[in-house]
């Protein structure tokens, strides 16, 4: 990882271990909400125990927690299997999964973590481990919050393994 600035921590990411522990690092900042965009919920980033325990303690120590997860592709995170769906099911009023619309598939390519509007970790390519990280960047959050807000709004309710 690279430092590019003093204001903000701000990194750039170039491999799965360092995305995995980004990832990590934004969770655990947040104080209300996690905002997820995830090709298949990513095995071995969104199911460590490290991420893990800051989404439950999130969710368990504010009322209000909210953690939102839009998946770009539902098929894979059925045949993968992953943690956190188990913990979503456990905590309900507070993790929401969503399966993207088909309208949005292929258009959006990227994935990120959102954390509070604020701390960011975004991938243009989800299938890459290429990104950044930034622990305040209000502006770069919004950009993305504004992303995928549409999607989240017109894609189905669904825990996205049930069959499991």
């Amino acid at each position: 990882m690279r430092e590019n600035s003093a204001e903000t921590e701000r990194l750039v990411l170039t491999s799965f271990e360092e995305v995995r522990d980004g990832v990590v690092k934004v969770a655990a900042g947040a104080k209300r909400t996690i905002t997820i965009l995830t090709p298949d919920l990513e095995p071995g980033i969104y199911d460590t125990p490290e991420f893990l325990d800051a989404v439950k303690h999130l969710a368990l120590a504010k009322r209000y927690a909210r953690v939102r997860v839009l998946i770009s592709e539902p098929e894979r995170s059925v045949r993968n299997g992953n943690r956190l769906i188990a913990l979503g099911r456990r905590l309900t009023t507070a993790i929401d999964f969503r399966n993207l619309d088909e309208e949005y598939r292929g258009k959006l390519t990227g994935a990120f973590i959102i954390a509070d509007d604020t701390a960011v970790l975004y991938r243009m390519n989800s299938r890459g481990y290429e990104g950044i990280m930034g622990s305040i960047e209000p502006a770069i959050a919004r950009q993305h919050l504004d992303q995928f807000e549409k999607p989240w709004e017109v894609s189905a309710y669904q825990m996205p393994v049930a069959q499991l």
